[in-house]
């Protein structure tokens, strides 16, 4: 199902405030990526400094993180959340893994995700809103724990269930900062998609599943009317290959709305899960703009 909505043919100019953002976005990928690099269950050293450089981010901005810790293999991992009380009873969820697959320093997939998740946690922090707004940086999304009972973020929607949490929406950052203005540089799971979908990779785009069709629509219908950066959006079945792969699977498990935000990863992205995959691949002009449309995208969610 293809999304209706003006769509900008190309990115914006940056205001003032998203050149600060740029910085900001470019600073934290640096160290996840950079400086901390391959960070996974057996780099466990790398996986924990990035759990506490999360945790000093989210401390800095004046937000309380609290651990959601279970085992894997002997070890603790943590899936960290910081909380912006609402009015209302009605949460929504913001979150990106942070671990990197073995053998990446995972600039991209998923420093990106980590890095968005931290600027619109600081842009929100102290904002009065309607719903609660929970920011999860989730662990072990990467094999060999992917679609198990060991990924972090089905760890944590379980958890989530079995209090009653009332996610109205969750939105996974997932590999968002790579894009092309090369021809045929875009692909997709089924060559069909390529008929009714751009083959330029200058977009970026909001996925969800059948049951998630209400919030895709809801949700790339905000961020195309600030006109930042071209945005496409669909509702698939989540076995076509791609639409499942990140942290709203899980929420999908347990009747959860849930979408993707991403650059589509290995559907566009040449450093796919690979040593490659380094902070300088990534475009921050138009990292930037997709971070600063979704502030309006949860705000409005959240009202």
């Amino acid at each position: 199902m293809r999304m209706s909505g003006k769509n900008p043919s190309a990115a914006a100019a940056l205001s003032p405030a998203e050149i600060m953002l740029r910085a900001e976005l470019t600073a934290d990928v640096q160290h996840l990526a950079g400086e901390i690099g391959e960070r996974n269950v057996p780099n466990y050293p790398q996986l924990n400094a990035a759990a506490e450089f999360i945790e000093r981010s989210f401390l800095s901005a004046g937000l309380q993180p609290r651990r959601n810790t279970y085992e894997v293999e002997g070890r603790a991992c943590h899936n960290l959340e910081v909380e912006i009380s609402g009015t209302r009873p009605q949460v929504v969820v913001v979150g990106a893994h942070y671990d990197s697959v073995s053998g990446s320093p995972g600039a991209n997939d998923n420093a990106s995700g980590v890095a968005a998740l931290l600027a619109l946690a600081r842009w929100f922090a102290g904002r009065p809103t309607g719903q609660t707004l929970r920011f999860v940086a989730f662990v072990n999304e990467e094999p060999p724990y992917f679609q198990t009972e060991q990924m972090g973020s089905l760890v944590y929607a379980k958890r989530c269930k079995t209090r009653g949490d009332r996610i109205s929406a969750m939105i996974s950052l997932e590999t968002i900062g790579y894009f092309s203005d090369a021809p045929r540089s875009q692909r997709y799971p089924s060559p069909g998609l390529g008929v009714f979908y751009p083959t330029t990779g200058n977009f970026i785009g909001f996925v969800g599943n059948l049951s998630s069709r209400a919030l895709v629509r809801q949700a790339i219908s905000l961020f195309r009317e600030q006109r930042k950066i071209p945005a496409e959006g669909s509702a698939l079945p989540s076995f076509v290959p791609g639409v499942g792969w990140s942290d709203q699977w899980s929420f999908w498990q347990y009747g959860y709305p849930a979408i993707m935000v991403t650059d589509t990863a290995p559907f566009r992205y040449p450093y796919y899960h690979m040593s490659s995959d380094t902070p300088a691949k990534l475009d921050y002009d138009r990292f930037a703009l997709v971070v600063s449309g979704l502030e309006k995208v949860i705000a409005e969610l959240a009202k």
